[in-house]
């Protein structure tokens, strides 16, 4: 199995050098509620929208978010799509921009209009020039990316084909690179993969590929043997070709062909899923992984993107969620604090509309009254929080002689629960800070208690949420347990 654990930490110490396209990502969400009688066109009613850092500024999020440094070269329009780049880009900490104004072109802007209902997109509308860099810009360009090289692990050209990576930039870069020992991956636009010449890795997706060889490419074998020319005439080390729902053929030039399959999921949007994969490659092989471990973990990446909605990053968490069997993360994965990551879990149920539960306890010594109130009010739910109470809060509650066992024990033995999909320790007697930051749409306590009793019914019930109460199992609690385990009355 691969050590993620050992990429983990070395991914946080590699800088990567982005250099491309950069654009504006506008989605607009809402549904489709008629045909226009103007034209035969779906009218939407638009209901919200999202901007993101689109293009080559995607990739460099997604470098971000897996925790490595990016250093960013982009070009930018003197207007105001250009400033709302720049604002954005500069409120990532691990993302230092350096764009290149140019004030006789417009900065790329592209606004979608996406269905929500069937997720389905339904028009784009671009604002662009896409035609290279005119001299003195592309002077500039270049001169601002040759100074950052020795700085970085690996450099990354993502190509969108709106004038930044010209043929002169291209080349300037990779040979600065190649001199000094710096591998080179690029995400070709061109067809012409003989201006990349000298880059370590292509990653072109079938299209694009199918394209540059005018080959079929529809299997591994037949993109082994297109792949030979390319490599020769691009004089690269590997070429990858990505292929949606049918994987990632990795053709090297010394070596055997690896394909990945694409992992079974429920695709959301394709947008920005190729940016992802660049990102994670780059990182990866900078933290020296092999070409087949690179490529599972961006094979895993992207089955994490394209679940998402728009141009989405990836953080280590998810991508190890998606690479580790389930069984193996329950502990890791399940067990949270307070804060941002408790925050991010329940930002991610609530994209998907989950209904989440809660409910709270010492389970000290889990027994099948527990288990049977869990499991209960799991199925009241799409995801289910625990609450805990740490090791000062029981003793407070409970005495100097409990808990028996120690918060991180009692942690790990709810996590391996399959009815508990997230175990939060809190340090207070009652949970109820915790209910006021989760606002569960459930709320389950045994039936020992009555419902004004339950701790944060009056939060649950006044979002429109439930107070369940679950009917206790007799002759089971953890008090009489321990008093025979220690040979007192039961």
């Amino acid at each position: 199995m691969f050590d993620f654990e050992s990429f983990h930490r070395e991914m946080a110490g590699q800088t990567i050098l982005c250099v491309g396209d950069l654009m504006l990502d506008e989605f607009v969400y809402g549904e489709v509620s008629r045909i226009s009688p103007e034209a035969p066109a779906p009218v939407i009613a638009a209901r919200r929208s999202e901007t993101n850092v689109g293009g080559a500024g995607n990739v460099a999020r997604n470098i971000a978010s897996l925790g490595a440094k990016c250093i960013f070269v982009g070009l930018i329009g003197e207007d105001a799509a250009g400033a709302e780049l720049e604002a954005a880009l500069s409120r990532e900490p691990q993302i230092e921009s350096v764009l290149v104004a140019d004030a006789a072109r417009p900065t790329t802007r592209k606004v979608r209009f996406v269905s929500e209902h069937f997720r389905t997109h339904m028009l784009r509308a671009d604002w662009e020039m896409a035609h290279p860099a005119a001299g003195e810009t592309e002077q500039r360009l270049i001169d601002t990316i040759l100074p950052l090289i020795p700085r970085t692990d690996v450099v990354l050209l993502s190509d969108y084909a709106k004038g930044v990576l010209t043929a002169r930039v291209i080349r300037n870069v990779i040979d600065t690179a190649r001199k000094l020992g710096k591998a080179v991956i690029v995400d070709p636009k061109s067809a012409n993969f003989a201006i990349y010449r000298g880059a370590t890795l292509l990653t072109p997706n079938r299209k694009e590929f199918s394209e540059a060889t005018r080959s079929r490419a529809d299997t591994s074998e037949s993109i082994a043997l297109a792949a030979q020319d390319v490599m020769q005439l691009a004089d690269c080390e590997a070429l990858l070709v990505t292929q949606s729902e049918q994987g990632m053929t990795l053709v090297p030039r010394k070596g055997e062909v690896v394909h990945v399959p694409a992992y079974p999921v429920r695709v959301r949007d394709v947008s920005g899923a190729g940016d992802t994969v660049a990102a994670v490659l780059a990182v990866a092989r900078g933290a020296g992984a092999g070409w087949e471990d690179a490529l599972r973990l961006a094979s895993a990446a992207a089955a994490v993107a394209v679940g998402k909605k728009g141009t989405a990053t990836v953080t280590p968490a998810e991508l190890r969620r998606q690479i580790l069997p389930h069984a193996y993360l329950a502990a890791e994965e399940k067990i949270v604090a307070r804060g941002k990551a408790l925050e991010a879990r329940l930002a991610d149920w609530r994209r998907q509309d989950l209904r989440i539960g809660f409910t709270n306890g010492c389970f000290d010594i889990l027994h099948p009254g527990h288990v049977k109130v869990l499991t209960a009010a799991r199925g009241a739910c799409d995801r289910l929080i625990v609450g805990l109470n740490s090791d000062a809060s029981v003793k407070r509650l409970k005495g100097e002689t409990r808990p028996v066992q120690a918060e991180r024990a009692r942690a790990e033995v709810l996590a391996a629960l399959e009815a508990v999909d997230l175990v939060v320790i809190f340090q207070e007697d009652t949970p109820l800070q915790l209910i006021e930051q989760i606002r569960p749409s459930v709320l389950v306590k045994g039936g020992d208690y009555k419902r004004e009793q339950v701790v944060g019914h009056e939060i649950v019930e006044a979002d429109g949420g439930q107070v369940m109460l679950v009917d206790v199992l007799a002759g089971f609690s953890t008090t009489s347990l321990v008093d025979r385990a220690r040979g007192g009355k039961a």
